[in-house]
């Protein structure tokens, strides 16, 4: 009467993923069918995600380096450097958990590159859970985060910052952040709040 299915955890699912033989890595993906339909939205050449204790400590430097460059409230560089910065951040915190997933580094360079937008999309399909309407809306405004480091000559337009505020996208970050840290495992860096 009323027996609760045992849930597995993403963390147990992940270890057992890690300790397995290759031979049994053959198993479905949770993510299959999510993933499948990313490739063909994208146009992209579907990859093996293998976990590896490389593919882990580089997801964890990545997180770290996430933190500490994720931009001051009261940044020096103006709105524009704030927001190349905020692109950077963003972007290396979803590359920690894709990374951490199992996606090699070279796949990402290659098909996600410097597109916030995309690497959420592939972080949210493969179990980061940040579906969060504010940050896919600031990750379409970063993308491609390049955008807001380039010279604009000859009346080129800026390109469109959505009208979010310092304060929002500061928030958005810090919870991006705090998600990525809560799903991976990593630990903070040392002073990491300062």
């Amino acid at each position: 009467m009323g027996h609760a299915a045992p849930t597995t955890s993403r963390r147990a699912l992940l270890g057992a993923l890690t300790a397995a033989p290759v031979a049994a890595l053959a198993v479905p993906s949770p993510w299959g069918e999510a993933l499948a339909s990313l490739y063909a939205d994208y146009g992209d050449d579907p990859t093996a995600i293998t976990r590896t204790k490389e593919g882990r400590a580089l997801s964890r430097r990545r997180y770290h380096v996430a933190e500490g460059f994720f931009p001051a409230e009261r940044e020096r560089t103006g709105w524009h450097g704030y927001l190349y910065r905020a692109g950077i951040t963003a972007q290396l915190a979803l590359s920690s958990h894709l990374l951490d997933m199992g996606f090699a580094d070279d796949w990402c360079a290659r098909h996600i590159g410097l597109r916030v937008a995309k690497s959420l999309s592939y972080a949210n399909a493969t179990g980061l859970g940040h579906d969060c309407p504010d940050m896919a809306r600031l990750a379409a405004i970063l993308t491609p985060y390049c955008r807001w480091n380039q010279v604009r000559l000859f009346g080129e337009p800026e390109p469109d910052d959505g009208g979010l505020t310092l304060s929002q996208i500061h928030a958005l970050l810090r919870a991006l952040l705090d998600r990525v840290h809560d799903v991976t495992g990593h630990p903070r860096p040392r002073g990491w709040r300062s």
